[in-house]
């Protein structure tokens, strides 16, 4: 292990002997490996929420993976914005992550299913503004939508230091303002001075925002704020503003006014160039046999593609194996699986609804009675008993040992709901489509 950051690599693979990809993907992805000192690892997140839920759920896992890779114990720190500027030394900017050579259209691979989102976004970093404004991509997830939008930024960046770049993702929008608007006039004063005097505005994932109210408000004037003064508006989602029925159509027809072009999962050639360009940047030599291999049986999307070099890359490191056919299967057999046999477990469908509605998961399990937690109690075991072989009995002890028939009654509620609510019934597909994206 050459670095920090392949420890770290390392620990995220040990992880998955423990927890779901899905876990990972939602809890994990904002962690940044910063140092090790003596036996203390430290990491940096700048999601205050996902900071406080790692520490208290998921630390142990955390150390015990590090055990495993040191054969000693180690400590973990995670440190927030403010303690890893102090620890760094200097004032930390958001907009240095966009100074990464990792996410550039120089290490995007293109192909036929991003061909014009490609185009698009390299048109809006070199003339911001002045022609797709705004610019959404859509797309499953994991197929190069957040690399795109970084890669403008980094354009941008290069071409003028002093550009305030803001970037958010969409759920986090609606916790940041809900912790402004509990802080009190003056954090929400500043936390849209934020938004609205960034020269490009970058907002992955924005369709968590459709059926949030005071956030669609919220963003609806600073769409209007940078939009009428000439500055670049970037967005991603999972779907097309069309599709997204809990969208305010104010929101929805501005969403329309510039460009939309979507990705789609990489072909055959696209795959392999992937493979080959990852590889190369790990100095991992794959033979062209076992490139061939990983292309023709990992097709889900991008994400998945990188996912299984970096595992690859673990097993040598780790175990010293050689990237052989035999080796290579055995390091990316749990990664084979068609996308229709993925099935979710009762966890991970509780932690995304638990994210979706921003309700805590021991309430969701629990036997509180306020309408959200209800709701997302209700849909959960809906959810659980479509996409999972679980019983009904077996469903009821996930929920604070519920008997059968309140189960039951669950289910039918929400059924009967998505007959008569067309919005109702959207947001539980949409649930299930992110669910489902997250594997």
């Amino acid at each position: 292990m050459n670095s920090v950051a392949d420890v770290w690599q390392n620990v995220l693979q040990q992880l998955k002997r423990d927890l779901s990809e899905t876990t990972i993907s939602t809890w994990f992805d904002e962690l940044q490996a910063v140092d090790i000192r003596g036996n203390t690892l430290i990491l940096h997140c700048s999601n205050d929420f996902k900071k406080g839920y790692i520490e208290s759920l998921f630390m142990k896992n955390i150390k015990s993976s590090l055990r495993d890779i040191f054969s000693t114990d180690f400590e973990v720190t995670i440190l927030d914005d403010s303690s890893y500027m102090s620890f760094i030394g200097g004032q930390k900017r958001q907009s240095d992550r966009f100074t990464s050579d990792e996410f550039t259209f120089e290490t995007f691979v293109v192909g036929p299913s991003n061909k014009l989102a490609y185009a698009a976004s390299k048109a809006v970093a070199d003339h911001p503004a002045q022609n797709y404004n705004p610019l959404l991509i859509y797309g499953d997830s994991g197929l190069g939508k957040t690399h795109l939008i970084y890669a403008i930024a980094n354009v941008i960046r290069r071409n003028d230091h002093n550009s305030r770049i803001a970037y958010v993702k969409g759920d986090d929008l609606t916790n940041e303002l809900v912790a402004a608007i509990q802080a009190g006039p003056s954090k929400t004063a500043e936390m849209r001075e934020k938004y609205r005097q960034a020269d490009l505005l970058l907002v992955d994932d924005v369709q968590f925002i459709a059926g949030k109210k005071q956030t669609q408000e919220e963003f609806f004037h600073t769409f209007n704020t940078l939009y009428e003064s000439g500055r670049q508006i970037v967005l991603t989602s999972d779907r097309p503003p069309s599709e997204m029925t809990l969208l305010d159509d104010r929101l929805r027809t501005r969403f329309e006014w510039g460009l939309l072009v979507d990705v789609a999962p990489p072909d055959f050639e696209t795959r392999l160039a992937i493979i080959k360009n990852k590889a190369a940047i790990l100095g991992l030599e794959l033979p062209e046999k076992v490139a061939n291999y990983i292309a023709e049986n990992v097709t889900a999307n991008v994400r998945q593609i990188e996912g299984t070099i970096n595992k690859i890359m673990a097993f040598k490191d780790l175990l010293g194996n050689d990237t052989d056919e035999e080796s290579v299967t055995r390091a990316i057999q749990d990664m084979i699986k068609r996308s229709n046999e993925y099935i979710p477990t009762p966890e991970a469908i509780l932690e995304y609804i638990s994210k979706f509605y921003n309700v805590d998961e021991a309430i969701i399990r629990g036997q509180q009675r306020n309408r959200d937690a209800v709701q997302a109690r209700q849909i959960a075991m809906y959810l659980i008993r479509n996409m999972t072989s679980l019983s009904l009995d077996d469903i009821g002890k996930v929920f604070d040992n519920r008997d059968h028939s309140t189960v039951l009654y669950s289910i039918q509620q929400v059924e009967k709901k998505m007959k008569t609510d067309s919005a109702f019934a959207e947001k539980v597909k949409a649930i299930k489509t992110n669910i489902n994206s997250k594997r």
